[in-house]
């Protein structure tokens, strides 16, 4: 299926058919290679709903050229889910950001070079959508280049914050690392490219500052009791800590606040506002006064 990204020297998108409010048209798998290697690199297999179907056009987009590497941006299942189908069909070995998500060879690395597919992909390491998230990116596509973004930077709107797992702090810092890439091309996971990750990630910096401000004049207006859950902060409820879920009072606080701030939205996509504002909530945290966060 045709996807919104468009194919670049060294890329091909096949679009999954799994569009939805959170995946837009749906996930991008990419093939990433020079034309002229006998292989290609498979970037987030995609979901596992209808990944016969979506394995079989990637197959097709990659012709007569092996699959020699699966690598995938993060652990979420819509870019995950297909991972055993299209390693066991084709016998490449997966990597990820973390051991749970590497198959057959070590887990990613931060700034690792990956000559592979006649190119040598260059692996940063961009937590804060997700811990484990990484984007990948190809120096020689093009003047300026491209960079996979997986789900931190998006091709249209902005992108969540999976909290606790992922952190407003990391989020911001890699923002910090994709500007610096300068004006490579931005292939998202989810939606059409874009022209330069420095001028969108720009854009998304003064996006998350401007909803940090909001969120602190909410947090002026909050009374003793909110304040207080406020300063325990996330995951500081003993009964809490060993399953690295957050305090109920710290959940409903955010789902209180993020129905305040993102008054639109309905059904899933209500509860990942939540997380989102959870993880504002706990970057504030330690100007209420915790002990950290």
């Amino acid at each position: 299926m045709a996807s919104p990204a468009p194919d670049t020297h060294l890329t091909a998108a096949v679009l999954a058919r799994n569009p939805s409010g959170m995946t837009l048209e749906g996930t991008n798998t990419y093939l990433v290679g020079d034309p002229a290697a006998d292989s290609v690199v498979v970037v987030d297999p995609g979901p596992a709903e209808g990944a016969e179907e979506h394995l079989a056009a990637v197959l097709e987009a990659a012709g007569r050229r092996r699959v020699e590497l699966i690598l995938v941006t993060h652990h979420h299942e819509d870019h995950t889910g297909a991972v055993e189908l299209f390693a066991g069909r084709t016998g490449a070995p997966v990597r990820g950001g973390s051991p749970a998500w590497s198959r057959g060879a070590a887990p990613l690395a931060p700034g690792e070079r990956i000559p592979a597919a006649g190119v040598v992909v260059t692996a940063w390491h961009t937590p804060g959508h997700t811990s484990d998230s990484y984007s990948f990116a190809l120096p020689d596509d093009g003047a300026a280049g491209s960079v996979l973004t997986g789900d931190t930077v998006l091709g249209r709107g902005t992108t969540m914050i999976d909290h606790p797992d992922g952190t407003l702090a990391d989020y911001l810092r890699s923002l910090e690392l994709l500007i610096s890439l300068g004006d490579a091309t931005v292939l998202p996971a989810h939606g059409p490219a874009l022209a330069s990750i420095a001028e969108v990630g720009r854009q998304y910096r003064e996006h998350r500052h401007a909803r940090l401000e909001q969120v602190r004049g909410l947090v002026a207006t909050l009374g003793p009791a909110d304040l207080e859950v406020l300063r325990r902060g996330p995951g500081r409820d003993p009964a809490t800590a060993v399953s690295g879920e957050q305090p109920a009072a710290f959940c409903a606080l955010a789902e209180r606040l993020a129905a305040t701030v993102y008054p639109e939205v309905t059904g899933r996509v209500r509860s990942v506002a939540a997380m989102t504002m959870a993880a504002h909530l706990a970057y504030l945290a330690p100007e209420t006064g915790a002990a950290g966060s």
